[in-house]
């Protein structure tokens, strides 16, 4: 699908969710210029709701991006749900067994790359069954988050459950990565590794053989096959970068934000993520507006809580997604039409 196509289908999507959302607010007994009005205007004068949509926005850059290179490989990482949790949980279990004194420079890659590699772990099985199973790696990333899912329970209620709560211990003081200071809100300096994230990944795709090799099997396997590209190992290491990418977004919730595993820090994310990657039209910098503009939703249903129910925007989100898979072959074929 050219440029063209994917923002005329992300078009598409939006006015039909904007359309349903409106007639959702009708329901809630609102009026949507109204909500529509509310909802932007004290987003523009809160310099709070702007940190809030930006921290909001960060994890969902990884998550959107990883699902964005595997759709690039032709493959779907349904699993970011899994990498996230694993990546969090390996991040918080590093920062804190480090020692308290640990200094930045030691603590922040350590953390770092815990949660990268605990990700690109998950990823990379389900590339490999993928690649010499042929079990279809929508099945496995489903299956790998549920199992990682249950065994980051276990580990919270056999060691972490206290005062009702599932967390683990706070990270070293030298991993924690300081908030950017907007207005008290909970955005941190972990929004830069998710620009360098974009970057990298935009970077690898269109300047690395590497990458090109991988839009090649996207394309089509067979071919890329013929021209001596070995598809079976591409299909591990794109799985494993984009679980790795998953994983990273422990930078924003364990180490910029919590400071602490806990259970529920990105509930619900990795699937977010497939909204953010199918919006942005798999493109790098597509994959970050599309996480803001996500994120900006996520702010809406509390910026307009007084009006409407703060659950209707959680569906807008869910709603963008039916949309963009109903509005993707419609807007295809009205295309080729013209062309």
């Amino acid at each position: 699908m050219n440029v063209k196509t994917e923002v005329s289908v992300a078009l598409v999507a939006l006015l039909i969710a904007a359309a349903i959302g409106s007639i959702l607010i009708v329901i809630a007994g609102a009026s949507p210029l109204d909500v529509w009005i509310a909802v932007i205007d004290r987003t523009v004068r809160d310099p709070y709701a702007w940190g809030q949509i930006l921290a909001k926005a960060t994890p969902l850059v990884f998550s959107g991006l990883a699902v964005a290179i595997a759709l690039r490989a032709g493959l779907f990482n349904i699993g970011g749900e899994g990498q996230m949790v694993a990546g969090c949980l390996a991040c918080g279990a590093v920062g804190a067994a480090l020692p308290a004194g640990t200094p930045a420079v030691i603590a922040i890659p350590a953390c770092v790359i815990a949660a990268a590699l605990a990700g690109a772990a998950i990823g990379a099985l389900t590339g490999a069954m993928r690649a010499y199973r042929n079990a279809h790696e929508v099945i496995v990333s489903i299956m790998m988050n549920a199992i990682v899912g249950g065994v980051a329970l276990w580990i919270g209620n056999t060691w972490l459950f206290t005062g009702g709560v599932t967390a683990g211990p706070p990270i070293a003081h030298g991993a924690e990565l300081p908030a950017l200071g907007i207005a008290g809100s909970s955005a941190n300096v972990s929004v830069f590794f998710a620009a360098l994230a974009a970057g990298g990944t935009w970077w690898w795709f269109e300047r690395t053989k590497t990458g090109v090799e991988w839009r090649w099997v996207g394309q089509g396997p067979r071919a890329a096959a013929t021209a001596g590209i070995r598809v079976p190992r591409a299909y591990v290491w794109v799985m494993t970068a984009s679980g790795a990418l998953a994983g990273l977004s422990a930078t924003h919730a364990v180490m910029g934000w919590r400071h602490a595993y806990q259970d529920d820090l990105v509930r619900n994310l990795g699937f977010l993520g497939i909204a953010v990657a199918l919006l942005g039209g798999g493109h790098p910098l597509g994959v970050v507006i599309a996480a803001l503009f996500i994120g900006f939703l996520q702010n809406a249903g509390l910026a307009a809580a007084d009006l409407v129910p703060k659950s209707l925007f959680d569906v807008l989100s869910a709603m963008i997604i039916l949309a963009l898979a109903a509005a993707s072959p419609t807007v295809r074929r009205a295309l080729e039409k013209k062309a």
